[in-house]
């Protein structure tokens, strides 16, 4: 961290006149400003993070200036210690992309923009998703590599990546009801199956076992920092298996959240991910198709009513009269023989694809979700 940190006097070097309101601002002591008992080995000594501590209107209150004249000094100051800063030796950069780090990105954007109706969330996750595609992916073997920093690694993905990737292409698709994303998730699902799942004992191992050198294949059992790949692809199995009707599927996850059973009973909070996987599949999940088009006012009204519940153990379908649509069909007819009704946007809230009648108005839709 010496890169970003000053002392005193090199502020006041720095800065000249403007140093006090800066430092006042910006909360520098002479002895430093890291707080008491969190630098033990005094690396922080005299030295000081900036951090702003007063507002403006409290700067300009303490130095009987107007707002604007302390907005400007700062701005001013800012961009003379970044020109002297910019020429001390800089931290080394890791810059590379990695596949599983940005499929949990995606699902952020994802939901994000279900939620918040933010376009431009959707919007990046779209083109993390497309750039995953194109540079991570090879349309030959059906693989995900791990990262790519000037050009893609040769490094073949790892369980974690494909389920966090997995994951965020749903949640892509739940969020832009683009009928691609879910055929690249089947396409992926299918690769980590082969690759990494464990047939006699259920769960997924972290790496394929090609690599002769390592001895002994290992499943994390742990959702520390990320989620345990298994974690992860035992919800995405369940999710595929509703979107996609489809028992294999679900049996497959439910195999990983058995697998890890005696984990989850002797300390449950190792894993909660996999508890939420659980949850899914004791549950009867909700299918809940729009029929309409995505774009119209009326779907748009459907689909914010729906985004106002928690309402966990669902999926979403866009019965558009689309090749989502038709894709959805080849599984299940119910979904083919959806449709608006009376030329108006429609909601159908259905178990195991036993659907409630359909409604078109928000008041009806709110009274079927708010049911237990």
């Amino acid at each position: 961290g010496a890169f970003y940190i000053w002392t005193e006097k090199q502020i006041d070097d720095v800065l000249g006149n403007d140093s006090e309101m800066f430092k006042f601002h910006f909360g520098v002591q002479p002895h430093g400003n890291a707080p008491e008992g969190s630098d033990p080995q005094e690396e922080f000594r005299r030295k000081n993070i900036l951090i702003q501590r007063h507002s403006i209107p409290e700067t300009a209150k303490h130095f009987e200036r107007g707002e604007d004249e302390v907005r400007q000094l700062l701005v001013r100051s800012r961009e003379k210690l970044l020109s002297i800063r910019s020429q001390r030796p800089h931290p080394h950069l890791d810059d590379k992309v990695i596949g599983a780090w940005n499929g949990l990105m995606i699902s952020a954007y994802a939901r994000g923009a279900r939620i918040l109706g933010e376009a431009r969330y959707l919007d990046s996750a779209t083109r993390a998703a497309k750039f995953i595609r194109r540079s991570l992916y090879d349309e030959k073997s059906k693989m995900l590599f791990r990262s790519y920093r000037d050009g893609r690694s040769n490094i073949e993905g790892f369980a974690d990546d494909y389920a966090f990737v997995i994951q965020g292409l749903v949640d892509l698709y739940e969020a832009s009801f683009d009928i691609e994303w879910i055929k690249f998730a089947v396409e992926l699902q299918e690769t980590q199956d082969r690759l990494f799942f464990d047939e006699k004992a259920g769960g997924y191992f972290s790496t394929t076992g090609k690599d002769k050198s390592v001895v002994l294949r290992m499943k994390d059992d742990n959702d520390s920092a990320e989620p345990a790949a298994s974690s992860v692809a035992a919800l995405n199995l369940l999710r595929l298996a509703q979107f996609r009707s489809d028992k294999q599927l679900e049996e497959r996850g439910r195999r990983t959240i058995e697998a890890f059973a005696p984990t989850v009973n002797h300390f449950a909070s190792a894993m909660p991910q996999l508890l939420v996987s659980l949850d899914f599949s004791l549950s009867k999940p909700r299918q809940i198709v729009i029929a309409g088009n995505i774009d119209t006012e009326g779907t748009r009204a459907l689909l914010g009513e729906i985004h106002h519940h928690f309402l966990p153990n669902k999926i979403l379908i866009a019965a558009d009269g689309g090749q989502g649509q038709k894709f959805f069909a080849e599984k299940n007819e119910a979904i083919g023989a959806m449709a608006p009704v009376n030329d108006k946007p429609a909601a159908y809230v259905c178990e195991n694809f036993t659907c409630k009648a359909p409604v078109t108005d928000i008041k009806a839709l709110n009274e079927l979700l708010s049911r237990e």
